[in-house]
């Protein structure tokens, strides 16, 4: 169990700048994505989340935070409940399938796509364009996804301290504590251990919803700017396609261009 202070001058301080990165990233694609095509994102996400892993969030992490953040969104109600009817064919429909894409950007950031298509052929076509418009190129599979791994995570929200977060933290079983300064903390697990240790702090503590998502073993920091921000514009662009769910990079921005992205 480790606690990783956001000033901690440590190699995995590196990882600090990137979350919040990611941080500022999803805060603004709430805020700019239009409130229909976010919907759809979501709708995606819960249908193939109850078609792999059971129409039951109770055991479907997956299908949790999902409906979580469905809810925070304003989905209503009876989208949601379409879209897991779909995901049981009941509605006859199509279903999607998943796909990750991975490449890399500008001056060899590691880029990984999550995807939720019906046409593979044509969203691979879509996501190699959108990389070669920004300087980067799609790779093979398996070339960039060992540089991240699979993890539950949510966020603590300013209040307690880190030592009171910390010993939480590891009764319930997380496997790292990252500091956030004046935004709280992000708790990190295993992904088949984050809803039960996200019930946990939650009797304690105020915390946002659990997620499964993709972390950065190791960060790059571009000394050039102007490249740095062609990685950011591909991620904006990646995330424009209907199909792509979520995009990870292990870029490490400097605090001059997280100022720019606030």
């Amino acid at each position: 169990m480790k606690a990783v202070p956001e000033e901690s001058g440590s190699p995995r301080d590196l990882m600090s700048g990137h979350n919040r990165w990611s941080k500022v990233r999803h805060q603004k694609e709430a805020l700019g994505a239009t409130k229909g095509r976010r919907f759809e994102k979501l709708l995606r996400e819960i249908a193939a989340a109850a078609r792999t892993g059971g129409p039951d969030p109770a055991g479907n992490a997956r299908l949790r935070s999902a409906l979580e953040s469905a809810h925070l969104a304003s989905v209503p109600k009876e989208k949601v409940e379409a879209a897991i009817a779909r995901a049981a064919g009941k509605d006859g429909g199509g279903h999607d399938e998943e796909a990750l894409y991975e490449g890399y950007g500008p001056g060899g950031v590691a880029i990984l796509v999550e995807c939720l298509t019906d046409s593979r052929n044509r969203t691979a076509s879509d996501v190699r364009a959108r990389f070669e418009k920004a300087g980067g190129h799609l790779a093979a599979q398996g070339a960039v996804a060992w540089h991240f791994e699979r993890a539950g995570t949510f966020d603590v929200q300013p209040g307690p301290t880190e030592d009171a977060v910390m010993e939480a933290a590891i009764e319930a079983g997380a496997e790292e504590v990252v500091g956030h300064g004046a935004d709280g903390f992000e708790v990190r697990t295993h992904p088949g251990d984050v809803h039960a240790v996200h019930d946990a702090l939650a009797r304690a503590f105020r915390v946002g919803p659990e997620r499964l998502t993709y972390l950065p073993k190791e960060t790059v920091k571009l000394p050039d700017a102007d490249r740095a921000r062609s990685v950011m514009r591909l991620v904006d662009l990646l995330e424009e396609l209907d199909e792509v769910q979520a995009v990870h990079a292990n870029l490490e921005p400097d605090e001059a261009l997280l100022n720019e992205l606030r």
